[in-house]
């Protein structure tokens, strides 16, 4: 099934509450994004979406210039409807980050949990590197989570690639400083856990 098929038919097909990947609250994205001090009108990005609440809390923290991208309009939907009328003030971009072209600096955070460790191919993941170093400001930031070394071996019934901070830095490479990194076991909807790495990293001005 093409990718896009598949995550439309996921969002079309199941509530927010019965993905795995679900939280109530990004609560260790906010943190790692809190502590970088940003300015509020800060231009922050959130890579791979779905319906994620990150927005929502973005927005209730008083950052004005953010942006969410994903494969799936259905999920770009769920999340416009539940914010309500606060979306007129957030850029929606429904878009294969592997093949989409953003604004040069235009953003000072990337933040992206769960979407890299999907990316199989060499050419999908230096598609997605070489939109990061063109998008995001000289010195801008890049939060990433995946999967970790001992995380699971498939999402949502896909292949995914597992991660450590140092595979991580060394997939990125070396215009790419690695700050801080967190390792987070995720509790499931369903009480199952996930083993994730969470990995700050900034772009070499």
């Amino acid at each position: 099934m093409h990718k896009k098929s598949h995550w439309e038919t996921v969002y079309t097909t199941k509530e927010l509450s019965d993905v795995s990947w679900f939280q109530p609250h990004a609560v260790t994205s906010l943190k790692f994004i809190n502590r970088l001090n940003c300015e509020k009108s800060a231009a922050i990005i959130d890579v791979g979406s779905g319906a994620s609440t990150l927005v929502d809390d973005l927005l209730l923290n008083g950052h004005t210039n953010v942006s969410v991208l994903d494969l799936s309009g259905a999920a770009l939907e769920t999340a416009k409807k539940r914010i309500g009328v606060n979306a007129e003030n957030v850029k929606w971009i429904e878009a294969d980050i592997t093949d989409v072209t953003l604004p040069k600096h235009q953003f000072d955070v990337w933040h992206d949990r769960a979407v890299f460790h999907f990316l199989t191919t060499p050419e999908e993941r230096g598609a997605y590197i070489k939109n990061v170093l063109h998008a995001v400001k000289p010195n801008g930031h890049i939060i990433i989570a995946t999967f970790a070394e001992d995380g699971p071996e498939k999402c949502s019934g896909l292949p995914i690639v597992r991660y450590s901070a140092e595979s991580l830095q060394g997939e990125f490479g070396e215009h790419f400083v690695l700050k801080d990194q967190l390792h987070e076991t995720h509790k499931t909807p369903f009480s199952t856990t996930q083993k994730f790495v969470f990995c700050h990293f900034v772009i070499k001005g």
